[in-house]
């Protein structure tokens, strides 16, 4: 009995090291083009599968072979991008609408909303707020519910 419960403790303890450990290793980019070709495949012989074509959007890495990255989108689009494509992170999505402020604070002054969805590029960050550049905006959000990582 007390082996039993030994070993069910032991399980557990790994399972949630393992995901704690996944979610610490998440690896987010940028496209550095306009016009980025995703692989069905890490070769340049590969079909392409799609194209994007909007500079600075954020994927996820979730694999990667010799000079290609496996990744996958916000809608779980997915396929091969050839390293020379990409860039570290500039840019994250909001998942909810989200108010943009003059300054890092909840008491800042308001300047506009920001709805899920739009690309928003990073200029600098500080633990829980970013401040981004959207357009002809220019202020701080939260960096809860958003699509990208601060790397």
């Amino acid at each position: 009995m007390l082996v039993q419960i030994i070993i069910k403790s032991f399980i557990i303890l790994l399972t949630l090291s393992f995901f704690s450990f996944s979610n610490a290793n998440e690896i987010f980019l940028s496209l550095k083009k306009n016009k980025v070709n995703v692989r069905y495949g890490p070769s340049l012989e590969s079909p392409i599968k799609f194209i994007y074509k909007k500079i600075n959007l954020p994927i996820k890495q979730i694999d990667k072979k010799e000079n290609f990255r496996r990744i996958i989108d916000l809608k779980n689009n997915s396929g091969w991008i050839h390293i020379s494509q990409l860039k570290k992170i500039n840019a994250v999505i909001p998942l909810k609408n989200k108010i943009l402020f003059e300054k890092p604070s909840n008491f800042s002054k308001p300047l506009a909303n920001i709805e899920k969805g739009r690309l928003l590029e990073i200029l600098k960050c500080d633990g829980t707020w970013c401040k981004i550049r959207s357009k002809s905006y220019k202020g701080w959000i939260k960096t809860d519910s958003i699509w990208g990582t601060i790397n």
